[in-house]
């Protein structure tokens, strides 16, 4: 809901039940909206379309509720490139993340793995 002058908007799994056309449309609005008023929009998605997902400018990664990466989404593939993680050529860039992050959720330890490369 926007009251008065709002300039952020915090949105919490906004795609739930649609389909990716429409959490596409949805999200093209709120970027449009935010660019024109010089806003932010902090919007969590748990799975978005790769179209979805290049229309964002930075991007947060959590696993098991730590931050593993948060920054420009250009960025995303170099840092975790640079922590032995490569993403395959062909692959959607938000595959390639999801992958991650079920890996760590399957017992892989990605956090622990980020954690001591990050602070040696």
């Amino acid at each position: 809901m926007l009251i008065g002058p709002a300039r952020s908007l915090f949105m919490d799994e906004i795609s739930n039940g649609l389909d990716s056309s429409t959490a596409f449309q949805i999200v093209n609005f709120l970027g449009q909206l935010v660019h024109i008023l010089g806003g932010t929009a902090v919007i969590s998605l748990l799975q978005p379309s790769p179209e979805t997902y290049d229309l964002f400018d930075d991007v947060m990664l959590l696993s098991e509720g730590h931050v593993v990466y948060q920054g420009p989404k250009e960025n995303v593939i170099e840092f975790f490139e640079s922590l032995g993680f490569r993403c395959p050529q062909r692959k959607a860039i938000v595959d390639f993340l999801l992958e991650l992050k079920i890996k760590s959720i399957t017992g892989q330890g990605m956090v622990n793995l980020i954690s001591t490369s990050l602070w040696r």
